[in-house]
């Protein structure tokens, strides 16, 4: 075959495959426009929807951030009623745990130790939230519940593979000291002193606790 017999059969071929296109194009051209369109339009509503949390969460971060600084200075109203502005899912939840703690600061442990209470009886709130809540309800009730109480409370908590085991154990520990079982207060402050992963904080309040119960203990 020639070059000139090539060069012919190239360009019949390209009629052709023009002129499907154009067969293809008159019969779905307005589905095609429409389906570009909405594809188009759906990305540029998910970025618009992205732009508008994160602003939304920007807003409510330094709303929160301010209020924080309030109840820092002790103007416990300013920051309940800043708090309570906060409408962003995440803020939110952190607001009501910081109201709760306001309210601790205020010497208000009855109303702080219910508002924590109501924080983790609601199912929507994120379970992480749900702990923190308990835990900060559990050490405003050392010093008035029994540690069975606070067993009930927080018993789940006492086990080696929970995140809270360590906060949960020194308050099982501090009740038992103020209840005067001294041997209930030794174990547990024994097992948080053992754990590697227990805070240095907290490992050196154990620390001290476990001299003072030392002289309490019978002898072996």
């Amino acid at each position: 075959m020639s070059e000139s017999d090539e060069s012919l059969f190239r360009e019949v071929d390209e009629e052709v495959r023009q002129d499907q296109y154009k067969k293809i194009w008159d019969r779905y051209g307005n589905l095609l426009m429409a389906m570009a369109f909405a594809i188009v339009a759906g990305v540029g509503g998910v970025k618009g929807w992205q732009y508008y949390q994160q602003k939304q969460a920007e807003s409510a971060a330094v709303v929160y951030a301010d209020a924080v600084k309030k109840a820092a200075d002790g103007k416990y109203d300013d920051a309940a009623s800043a708090l309570a502005a906060i409408n962003h899912g995440g803020f939110a939840q952190l607001a009501e745990l910081r109201k709760a703690g306001g309210l601790a600061q205020q010497g208000k442990r009855d109303e702080a130790v219910a508002a924590y209470d109501a924080f983790a009886a609601n199912g929507a709130h994120d379970p992480a939230f749900i702990d923190m809540a308990r835990i900060r309800a559990g050490y405003l009730l050392t010093d008035t519940l029994k540690p069975d109480e606070l067993l009930t409370r927080l018993g789940p908590y006492d086990k080696d593979d929970q995140v809270w085991r360590h906060a949960a154990r020194e308050i099982f520990g501090l009740s038992a000291w103020r209840t005067a079982d001294y041997a209930m207060a030794d174990r547990y402050m024994t097992a948080l002193y053992n754990d590697p992963a227990t805070p240095p904080a907290m490992r050196q309040r154990a620390q001290m606790m476990m001299q003072l119960l030392t002289p309490l203990l019978p002898k072996k």
